[in-house]
């Protein structure tokens, strides 16, 4: 499905009878990188379904999580971080942000509680400034990073950054105000039916999900340039032919690609010992994700320059319409 055609999603489904006044409608969560869009999604959606790092740009693609709520239904769209492109994927993603933010029905700008105001948030508020059919909602997230002076004054400060139609603080790991962050997005939803079944809680695949879990463990420990480089793609994935009760596995092939020769080494590691490492943390988290258990078969890559590569782009899933 082309992650931007939101409107296909809007046809009519057989879901139960919704009650007078329902709403459902898109979100986007916007902002420079590594300011919690993902953590806070996952929070909203009350599961994992995006990954999440302390390395900024982790988000590559547009993610959506679904809220069920008795009066809404609620669908985040979590974004890449709008930054200054270096690369052609950086461009590609940049690009996928603005395109995303035309079609939903309401925009939360994410800045966090604990850094300044920067440049990049300016940027981004200038934007926003333009996008003046869609209302936009200002999140101040991280706040039990911050005291509640430093809250008080990114507050204020965030206030006169843009005309915002709300703006709320709020703390995704702590769980302050994260009902009251759904709350004012859902009140700015339009009127309608639930768009997706009950239950649902992403419409990503589940071969999409693995891959981002491997690249989430990948990305532990590494330094320096090398998060930016690893990509993963699943190249196989399919159930053991294994009737036996305690041979109920899945089997996953992936691949992580790299950049550079140099960086194969580091990812693989001393004998082998990080990969090894990877792998254990990935197939944790794909279990739970599965509710099976996995048999996980991890093999490095190299991909020279993909980043800045159209060819490579595609082969590895990045292209126009990441």
């Amino acid at each position: 499905m082309n992650d931007l055609d939101l409107e296909k999603l809007r046809l009519p489904l057989e879901m139960p009878p919704h009650p007078e006044g329902f709403r459902s409608g898109f979100a986007c969560f916007v902002g420079r990188p590594n300011v919690g869009k993902s953590t806070l999604m996952n929070a909203l959606v009350g599961q994992k379904v995006a990954i999440t790092s302390n390395r900024p740009q982790t988000t590559r693609r547009t993610v959506r999580g679904i809220v069920h709520r008795p009066d809404a239904q609620l669908i985040v769209v979590d974004t890449p971080g709008l930054h200054k492109p270096r690369t052609l994927l950086g461009e590609r993603l940049d690009s996928l942000v603005r395109s995303t933010l035309v079609e939903v029905d309401v925009i939360a700008f994410c800045l966090p509680a604990n850094e300044p105001i920067g440049r990049g948030d300016t940027y981004i508020a200038r934007e926003l400034a333009e996008q003046t059919d869609t209302p936009v909602v200002a999140l101040v997230t991280k706040t039990d990073l911050a005291g509640k002076g430093a809250v008080g004054e990114q507050l204020m400060a965030v206030s006169g950054l843009g005309d915002w139609d709300d703006i709320v603080p709020v703390s995704a790991r702590g769980g302050f105000q994260v009902d009251t962050v759904a709350d004012v997005l859902c009140s700015h939803l339009p009127e309608g039916p639930p768009l997706y079944p009950e239950g649902d809680l992403t419409d990503e695949p589940d071969e999409m999900l693995v891959a981002e879990l491997v690249r989430e463990a990948a990305l532990e420990g590494v330094r320096d340039e090398l998060p930016h480089s690893i990509a993963v793609v699943v190249d196989e994935m399919s159930e053991r032919e294994d009737t036996r009760p305690d041979k109920d596995l899945v089997d996953i092939y992936a691949s992580l690609y790299v950049e550079r020769s140099s960086q194969k080494a580091i990812v693989i590691g001393s004998k082998g010992s990080r990969l090894r490492d990877v792998g254990s943390r990935a197939r944790k988290q794909i279990e739970a994700l599965l509710g099976r258990k996995v048999f996980l078969d991890l093999r490095v890559r190299v991909a020279k320059d993909w980043q800045r590569d159209p060819k490579q782009l595609r082969r590895l899933g990045f292209d126009q319409q990441t």
